[in-house]
């Protein structure tokens, strides 16, 4: 008698059914998943947005003002040359990391004072990188929350 073995592996079949469901769930999942990480880089803004008002308003107790829009965010980690000159400006900066962050779409983020909303205005455009729009592509702001 011979002893017939099967071989180990996997048949045609097999494989096929593995991949068939690998794609259904990548069509179910997937969907789902992109849109969370859009809310994600949204919600990442607002953070950021919020941290550097922090910062902002740690730099006017020091400074007894804001900085100008020519100052910008730069002013946060760099004494200023231009402008109203501060005088207690803090060692080392009023960020951690010592940079202004981009906004989770690799944007800079924009400063002006005095703002148009409130004491200093701070935003980013968004997916698009344009001013306005709505959904995925609306601004997130300091002054508007959703």
């Amino acid at each position: 008698m011979t002893d017939r073995r099967r071989e180990a592996g996997f048949t045609l079949i097999e494989l096929l059914v593995v991949l068939v469901i690998l794609g259904l769930l990548a069509g179910i999942v997937g969907p789902r998943l992109f849109g969370q990480s859009e809310q994600a880089k949204r919600t990442a803004a607002k953070v950021q947005i919020r941290i550097l008002e922090d910062s902002l308003h740690q730099y006017e107790v020091d400074n007894g003002t804001y900085p100008s829009t020519d100052q910008g965010l730069e002013s946060l980690v760099r004494e200023p040359t231009v402008g109203r000159i501060p005088t207690r400006w803090r060692s080392g900066g009023y960020l951690e990391k010592g940079e202004v962050p981009k906004d989770p779409w690799g944007n800079p983020y924009i400063y002006m004072f005095p703002g148009t909303h409130s004491d200093f205005d701070l935003l980013s455009y968004g997916a698009d990188g344009e001013p306005g729009g709505e959904g995925k592509y609306a601004d997130v702001t300091n002054w508007e929350t959703e």
